[in-house]
């Protein structure tokens, strides 16, 4: 089986699914977000700080380029997509789901905005960060599965369907 590689708004559970998912179906876990931190010995918001929306970004593309990875589900950031190098790196290994999250569903969610390692550029609402993400999430992704309330083991379930299916 290929790697399945999660894609999707802050707080769409791609760290939560994707662990619950790599046991369903018996692969390895990886999330993006964690090697970053490792990598730079530093939380995501502190790297944000420091280094400034760009500086992250760069950052989160050559730690994607870095991954050579097989037979697992990998948890991206939700700022992966601005990186066409890291998508096609992504893609090229594996399915790409689309964790669909509605914005009050996400609003609702991100209780921790300013600690959580959200890149947001210089005066960018959570608005426009969502209405700027969507298309290209819809882009990239090979799978779309709506994130519903409540409903984590519903989705784990309906995305290892899928991939049984085409893996």
């Amino acid at each position: 089986m290929k790697n399945i590689i999660l894609i999707g708004l802050p707080g769409a559970g791609k760290s939560t699914l994707g662990v619950i998912l790599a046991k369903t179906l018996g692969m390895r876990f990886i999330d993006t977000d964690i090697r970053i931190q490792e990598r730079c010995g530093m939380l995501l918001q502190e790297i944000i700080d420091r280094r400034g929306t760009e500086g992250f970004l760069g950052i989160e593309e050559e730690t994607i380029l870095s991954l050579n990875e097989d037979q697992a589900v990998i948890a991206t950031g939700g700022s992966v997509v601005y990186s066409s190098r890291a998508m096609d790196h992504l893609k090229a290994g594996g399915t790409v789901v689309y964790l669909v999250l509605s914005y009050p569903e996400m609003v609702r969610r991100l209780q921790n905005i300013r600690t959580r390692g959200v890149v947001l550029a210089r005066g960018q609402s959570l608005r426009e960060m969502y209405d700027q993400r969507i298309p290209l999430y819809e882009a990239y992704a090979d799978i779309r599965v709506q994130i519903r309330s409540g409903r984590l083991e519903d989705a784990v379930t309906r995305i290892a369907d899928i991939t049984r299916k085409s893996g």
